[in-house]
């Protein structure tokens, strides 16, 4: 809830959310907001200008840019956002048995996160396509297998800060299970810690996938992809530029809107970061005092 309001006071990060909230919308319900088929092909239209049916112009084949656009949300950000899921709760939980039961148990996990992030993220990506073939599905997996370490590995020194808190062994003292402990006193804790970690990754793989796309090795024509579309309208960039400046701007906005938000949660879990944040823009020194006497003004 305190993050929920510290988003909503600041402007930037509120932005941010309606940003990133929308764009989820739209792009679960991208057959409502398309105005065509984005795979309809009209030769005709061929590199047409925009118009009122077609506000985005058409690209090399006559489709839509704007509906091109609006599927493009579905493997861009949805279901990168799957892939980010799937790694966070691989990670979590073997970074809560680990933080949690220490011992033999963490070490083995620890170990087995070393090999995994020993691999660089790309060479591990082009290795999967490698072996499994280019195609969405593929990258996806490969997001999977080389980010559950990294989440792991974080999410277990968060755990480990929790678990020998007073009121930890207190439950342990009334005989309350290990299971009962993690989801009662440590899941509502370092969950902030979590999200913050995961908004921070978020963007980070929407930028990869497109840069996969952009190369040929993600998604495949005739599906829609931010990057795929940068990467048709190469040919062109010249005298048809905003067939590359549409996506592109795409990708800026919403990869920009998910760093401002993951700063926000950053600075809402950590106060020290107020103070820091206030002195590279020149306010004056924020101490607990005057910034309760700033909320009670």
């Amino acid at each position: 809830m305190k993050l929920l309001i510290h988003v909503w006071k600041d402007r930037l990060a509120a932005t941010s959310l309606f940003i990133i909230a929308a764009t989820l919308v739209v792009g679960l319900f991208a057959p409502f907001f398309a105005p065509h088929d984005p795979e309809a092909v009209h030769m005709e239209l061929r590199f047409a200008s925009s118009s009122w049916e077609y506000l985005l112009g058409n690209d090399h084949l006559g489709r839509c840019m704007l509906s091109r656009l609006i599927y493009g949300i579905r493997p861009s950000v949805l279901w990168v956002l799957v892939a980010l899921v799937l790694s966070v709760g691989i990670g979590a939980i073997l970074g809560f048995i680990a933080g949690y039961f220490r011992g033999k148990t963490d070490a083995l996990v620890m170990r087995v996160c070393d090999v995994m992030l020993s691999f660089p993220g790309y060479v591990m990506t082009l290795a999967v396509i490698g072996i499994l073939g280019v195609g969405l599905e593929n990258i996806m997996i490969a997001f999977v297998l080389m980010k559950w370490a990294w989440f792991a590995r974080i999410i277990r020194t968060s755990v480990m800060q929790y678990a020998e808190a007073d009121y930890v062994k207190f439950s342990k003292a009334l005989g309350v299970g290990n299971f009962k402990i993690m989801i009662r006193h440590i899941v509502p804790v370092s969950f902030p810690d979590i999200a913050v970690i995961s908004s921070s990754s978020f963007g980070s793989m929407i930028l990869q996938l497109s840069g996969f796309s952009f190369l040929g090795l993600g998604i495949q024509a005739p599906n829609a992809e931010w990057g795929m579309m940068l990467n048709e309208a190469r040919a062109v960039m010249f005298s048809r530029p905003e067939l590359m400046l549409a996506p592109g701007l795409t990708i800026i906005i919403v990869v920009s809107a998910i760093n401002f938000l993951s700063d926000s949660l950053q600075v809402a879990l950590d106060p020290k970061l107020i103070t820091s944040r206030n002195k590279r823009r020149g306010q004056p020194y924020a101490t607990a005092a005057n910034l309760r006497g700033k909320e009670a003004a």
